[in-house]
C-alpha cells in the first residue's frame, strides 16, 4: 500500500519557511495522541464501523506506508461513499493563500488567471494526521469532506479529479497546499480517495482538471434547471430484460471520465474519434425519437443511431479529444434525464 508519506513530510519541513500555509502543508498544531499499545507490543487496529470500507492498518501503526502518524481515522462516519461532490460556487481568491512561496528551494507561483489547467500524475491522500488542523485557506481540514491540496491551483477553487485506473471521478474543493513531490500532483481527502478507488492502495494515476468560472456557471445552471415532469419525459433507456448490457452506467453529466477508455462498438457508421453515448434502445423508433429530442443541443455534435446486435445506440460527435467530449456532455441540461458517457472509436 502506498500512502502520502513523503509528500506530507515535505510539506511539514517546507512550511517551516512558509508560515502562512497550514493543514497538510504544516506541522500539526497539537502532537497526535499516542496509539494505544496492547500487550505484546502490537498496535491495535481500529474497529471499522462500515464493513464496505477498505481494511487499512491503523494510523501510527508503522504499517501500510503511512507517514508516521497519518492514516485512517478510528471511527469514520457511515455512508461515506454517498458523500456528494463539493458544492461548487464562484468566489474570490484568497490574497494571502495565492502569493508565491518557496518549499525546499523551489518557488511555487499559484495560478490566479482563468487559463485552462489539466495535469496528469500521481494522486495521493492525507487523513488523520491533519484532520482538524487549519488549511492554507484558513478552513479546518475535514478528511471526510470532498477537499484537496494542490501546489498551484487557486485557493479556493475546484477541480475535477479522475482516476485513470478506476475511471471514477469526483469534484473537490482546493483549500490547501501540497504535495511537494516531483511526481505527485494532488493530495485528496480520505473520502475523495475512497470514491476514486485508491484509498486502500494509497495512490493512483489521476487527471486533475481545473474548473474555470465558466465551468462552474454551467454546472450551477444545469442544477438549477427545472426538473422534468415524469409524465412528459420523452427520453429513456429502453432496456430489454434479457440482457444487462444496455443498462446505462451511472455517470453524472458533471462527472465524465476524461482519461478512461470505454469500449465501444466499431461499425462503419462511426469515424475515428471520441463520442458521447446518449442512449441504448431495443427499438429503432425509440432511438430516433431520442435523436429528434436532442437535435436542438448542437454542442453534442452530429447525432446518429448505430445498430449493434439487438440494440440501437444513440451517439453524438465526433470530438477530437475526451476533454472536448466531456465539455459537450456537461452542456447538456440535467433536465433531459440523459447521462452521457465518453467512448473512443
Amino acid at each position: 500500500m502506498r500512502a502520502p508519506y513523503d509528500t506530507c513530510a515535505a510539506r511539514g519541513l517546507g512550511l517551516a519557511v512558509l508560515l502562512t500555509l497550514a493543514a497538510c502543508g504544516t506541522t500539526p498544531q497539537k502532537p497526535p495522541a499516542n496509539v494505544p499499545m496492547p500487550s505484546g507490543g502490537k498496535v491495535k487496529s481500529p474497529v471499522r464501523q462500515d464493513p464496505t470500507l477498505p481494511a487499512l492498518p491503523a494510523a501510527g501503526s508503522g504499517r501500510g506506508g503511512y507517514y508516521k502518524d497519518d492514516g485512517p481515522g478510528d471511527s469514520p462516519p457511515p455512508n461515506l461513499r454517498d458523500v456528494p461532490d463539493a458544492e461548487v460556487r464562484n468566489e474570490p481568491y484568497s490574497t494571502r493563500s495565492n502569493r508565491p512561496y518557496v518549499v525546499f528551494g523551489k518557488t511555487y507561483t499559484p495560478i490566479t488567471n482563468n487559463e485552462p489547467f489539466t495535469q496528469r500524475g500521481t494522486g495521493t491522500w492525507y487523513g488523520k494526521k491533519f484532520h482538524g488542523q487549519r488549511t492554507s485557506s484558513g478552513e479546518i481540514y475535514d478528511m471526510y469532506k470532498m477537499t484537496a491540496a494542490h501546489p498551484t491551483l487557486p485557493i479556493p477553487s475546484y477541480a475535477r479529479v479522475t482516476s485513470i485506473e478506476s475511471g471514477e471521478q469526483v469534484i473537490v474543493r482546493i483549500n490547501d497546499r501540497g504535495p511537494f513531490h516531483a511526481t505527485r500532483v494532488i493530495d485528496v481527502s480520505y473520502t475523495a480517495a475512497l470514491k476514486l478507488g485508491f484509498l486502500g492502495k494509497g495512490s493512483h494515476q489521476v487527471v486533475v482538471e481545473r474548473l474555470l468560472p465558466a465551468d462552474i456557471d454551467a454546472i450551477l445552471a444545469a442544477r438549477a434547471a427545472p426538473k422534468p415532469v415524469p409524465s412528459v419525459v420523452a427520453i429513456s433507456i429502453d432496456t430489454p430484460v434479457e440482457t444487462e448490457a444496455v443498462v446505462q452506467p451511472e455517470v453524472s453529466t458533471q462527472m465524465l471520465p476524461v482519461d478512461a477508455t470505454v469500449a465501444a462498438p466499431a461499425p462503419a457508421a462511426l469515424a475515428s474519434g471520441f463520442y458521447l453515448q446518449l442512449g441504448a434502445y431495443s427499438r429503432a423508433d425509440n432511438a430516433e425519437t431520442g435523436r429528434a429530442r436532442l437535435e436542438p443541443y448542437t454542442a453534442l455534435g452530429t447525432l446518429g443511431v448505430v445498430q449493434a446486435g439487438n440494440l440501437f445506440r444513440l451517439y453524438g460527435g465526433p470530438f477530437s479529444s475526451r476533454a472536448d467530449a466531456a465539455r459537450a456532455a456537461a452542456s447538456l441540461p440535467e433536465s433531459t434525464g440523459i447521462k452521457p458517457i465518453v467512448i473512443q472509436r
